[in-house]
């Protein structure tokens, strides 16, 4: 088995909202059900373990979803617009939030009665299935992050979360990383003198380019290689 460097860092986005699904009575529901509320860069927007009362749908910016821990914590995933988050808190006999979210720029979240939302699950079969696909998605990613942190070297698993990155939240080959290297360390389960180091190595041996905060990769094929050999 291996893990392609898109299944590393975030879920596939959907292009079509699973709220198109909804029909017109269903969106005048959250509509009326829910508030959309503004974060500033840095600030959280739920904490693990608080009581989930929302599902929270980001309408614009970057976030991360993460687990927290002791010294480090655990980025599952790095969360662009269009997403829906707290998923995971909808089993029954769970009412709290399994991760922390924070963000990495300004966004706007809607934030949806939980109540609310599990009634839609229950009488529109096709946004069901549209949610039962997502949750799918997400765990279709957790395995590949898995595989990636457990069984990949260092290079390999920042090669992998570079090609996510590139590919999956910025679509393109240069992005301007809102992402601290503390942050990159969290992802790829390494120390972040670590990954300044392979860094730094990728750069002078041409396969990216570092210019402050933004970085453009040069050699794709290169770094496809060193994702896919781990």
């Amino acid at each position: 088995m291996q893990s392609s460097g898109l299944d590393t860092c975030v879920s596939f986005v959907y292009d079509l909202s699973c709220f198109e699904l909804l029909t017109d009575e269903e969106k005048v529901m959250i509509n009326s059900n829910s508030v959309l509320v503004n974060f500033k860069k840095g600030e959280i927007v739920c904490k693990q373990g608080s009581f989930a009362s929302h599902i929270m749908y980001l309408e614009k910016g970057l976030v991360k979803i993460y687990l927290e821990g002791n010294p480090k914590d655990l980025i599952l995933t790095v969360t662009p617009s269009k997403n829906l988050m707290g998923l995971q808190s909808l089993f029954e006999g769970n009412n709290t939030f399994l991760y922390s979210i924070s963000t990495y720029t300004e966004v706007s979240v809607r934030m949806i009665d939980i109540q609310v939302f599990k009634q839609l699950l229950r009488q529109n079969s096709h946004f069901s299935y549209r949610i039962i696909n997502i949750l799918n998605e997400s765990t279709s990613q957790s395995y590949g992050r898995f595989f990636s942190l457990t069984h990949k070297q260092l290079n390999g698993r920042l090669a992998d979360i570079l090609l996510c990155l590139s590919r999956r939240i910025f679509k393109s080959n240069s992005f301007n990383l809102p992402i601290s290297r503390s942050d990159l360390s969290d992802l790829t389960s390494m120390s972040t003198e670590s990954v300044i180091r392979i860094m730094k190595d990728f750069k002078d041996d041409g396969i990216i380019d570092i210019n402050n905060k933004e970085i453009t990769l040069l050699d794709l094929v290169r770094l496809e290689n060193i994702s896919a050999k781990g």
